[in-house]
């Protein structure tokens, strides 16, 4: 599952506010936390600046201090934990780290130092979610947990499943979450209206055959969330299925996030229909960009096996040039 988790902090009150879903996290996995802290050399606005010698190391001097506040705070908690700090620019530090030391989850906070934007996520966070090729979970900075790191629970989950051993994926740690924290998991299967692109009028006859193939797949449906089920309760997790039949499956399942008070959202990066080609699938990207609530996505593929994209391929040609 997840025994390395990496914790991206930027010293602000928005990016630790992923803190609590830390010690949520990896107390019922026994996974073993770094904080890493990137200071960036020449910040944005001080870029046509030389780099201050005495103020580097002041700065320098109070990450290391900082980092080594929260470690202790969640050390005091039961969690296993240390503290990194990195030179460079945040994103690609953070990426190198990870990819360095084989970490299995990257949780961070939705924004952080910038402050909160229109964007459901900072441009850092963006660029991380693109090219991390792990197992992410972002918390929204937006919607604050509590401030006692020992006192967040989970209460009900929410699992997107579409009948393919992919979107599985994410069941181990949704089940053993919901275990741990006493929660309800619920598993939820859109069926999606079968699609016939007309210039005309559906036909009764071709009305009939999308209702044969929904009811096929409701069917099937019906099955796969039994077996699941029927698993899930011998293993001793509180279980509950979902099944709907919509034109629009990723609106339909915010809907159902908000009518049945979801904490968390727990989903594999890829579905039935996912290709290498990318990192995500659509349902995943869709909620990265437009979900209200903490987001776990277990990436199904092997880093290894996600295909780079044009723009990485010129980076690494050029690199030197």
């Amino acid at each position: 599952m997840f025994g390395k988790i990496l914790v991206p902090l930027d010293r602000s009150a928005l990016a630790e506010c992923a803190l609590p879903h830390v010690v949520a996290m990896a107390q019922p996995l026994e996974a073993k936390v770094t904080l890493l802290n990137v200071c960036e050399p020449r910040p944005a606005d001080e870029a046509a600046q030389p780099v201050n010698a005495l103020k580097w190391s002041f700065r320098t001097a109070e990450a290391d201090a900082y980092l080594e506040e929260i470690a202790c705070r969640l050390q005091a908690v039961g969690l296993d934990v240390q503290a990194k700090r990195r030179e460079g620019k945040a994103a690609e530090q953070i990426l190198a780290f990870a990819h360095q030391h084989a970490v299995d989850l990257i949780l961070l906070s939705s924004h952080g130092q910038s402050g909160l934007t229109g964007w459901n996520v900072s441009s850092v966070v963006q660029k991380i979610i693109a090219r991390a090729r792990v197992s992410m979970m972002i918390v929204r900075a937006y919607h604050p947990a509590t401030s006692n790191l020992a006192h967040l629970t989970y209460s009900r989950l929410l699992c997107p499943l579409d009948c393919s051993q992919r979107a599985e994926y994410a069941l181990p740690v949704a089940g053993m979450l919901a275990r741990s924290h006493g929660a309800q998991l619920i598993l939820a299967h859109i069926v999606a209206r079968t699609e016939m692109p007309r210039r005309r009028p559906l036909t009764d006859e071709e009305l009939g055959v999308i209702d044969q193939v929904i009811e096929l797949n409701r069917a099937e449906a019906v099955r796969h969330l039994e077996e699941l089920q029927s698993s899930l309760v011998a293993e001793q997790v509180d279980v509950q299925s979902r099944l709907l039949v919509s034109d629009k499956p990723a609106q339909t399942l915010h809907n159902l996030v908000r009518e049945e008070k979801i904490d968390m959202v727990v989903m594999s990066a890829h579905g039935y229909s996912g290709s290498t080609s990318w990192p995500y699938g659509s349902l995943a990207l869709n909620f990265i960009v437009y979900g209200t609530t903490p987001l776990l996505i277990a990436q199904d593929l092997p880093s290894d096996h996600i295909e780079p994209t044009a723009a990485e391929i010129i980076a690494k040609e050029h690199i030197g040039h």
